[in-house]
């Protein structure tokens, strides 16, 4: 199911760079996509928690879905940000083996700037304000998710 939703949400946020027009900011243009992108990483936490390593198999996926769904410069600075922040998804949950809930907090602090400059410089998005809401995003969404994990562990110790 996690798999399903983390594609799902790849194109959706993809169409939204392309569908939604962006707002002008003192800071520079600011897209919706840049708000609600920050959940596609905890899926990601999620569907990899699901299938381990094949997850950039359903990354690519989600890439070849986007191509045909949304824009090729879109799908390429997509797939080329995700399989960059994937890689050092994988390298701290490979390596560090602390609990779910660290290791998606010390991922998200590698992978989620690495993801949104590379993303939003290769799709021509990358603006202070589109950099920063994106980062927020991403980090408020992980660190929610990082709370419940949290919550949850604490619950099961008790």
């Amino acid at each position: 199911m996690w798999v399903i939703l983390y594609m799902l949400a790849i194109v959706l946020v993809n169409r939204l760079f392309i569908d939604v027009p962006f707002i002008a900011s003192p800071l520079g243009d600011l897209h919706i996509a840049n708000v609600v992108v920050g959940f596609i990483f905890v899926l990601r936490d999620y569907a990899q928690r699901e299938v381990g390593h094949k997850v950039l198999i359903y990354t690519a996926l989600a890439g070849v879905a986007t191509y045909v769904m949304a824009t090729p410069a879109i799908a390429i600075a997509s797939i080329t940000a995700f399989a960059l922040s994937e890689m050092a998804d994988w390298a701290v949950y490979t390596f560090t083996r602390r609990p779910l809930q660290q290791r998606i907090l010390w991922s998200s602090l590698i992978a989620v700037p690495l993801d949104t400059v590379v993303f939003q410089h290769m799709a021509g998005y990358l603006t202070p304000a589109a950099f920063s809401t994106e980062v927020l995003s991403k980090t408020l969404g992980v660190f929610l998710v990082w709370q419940l994990l949290r919550a949850r562990a604490a619950a099961q110790t008790t």
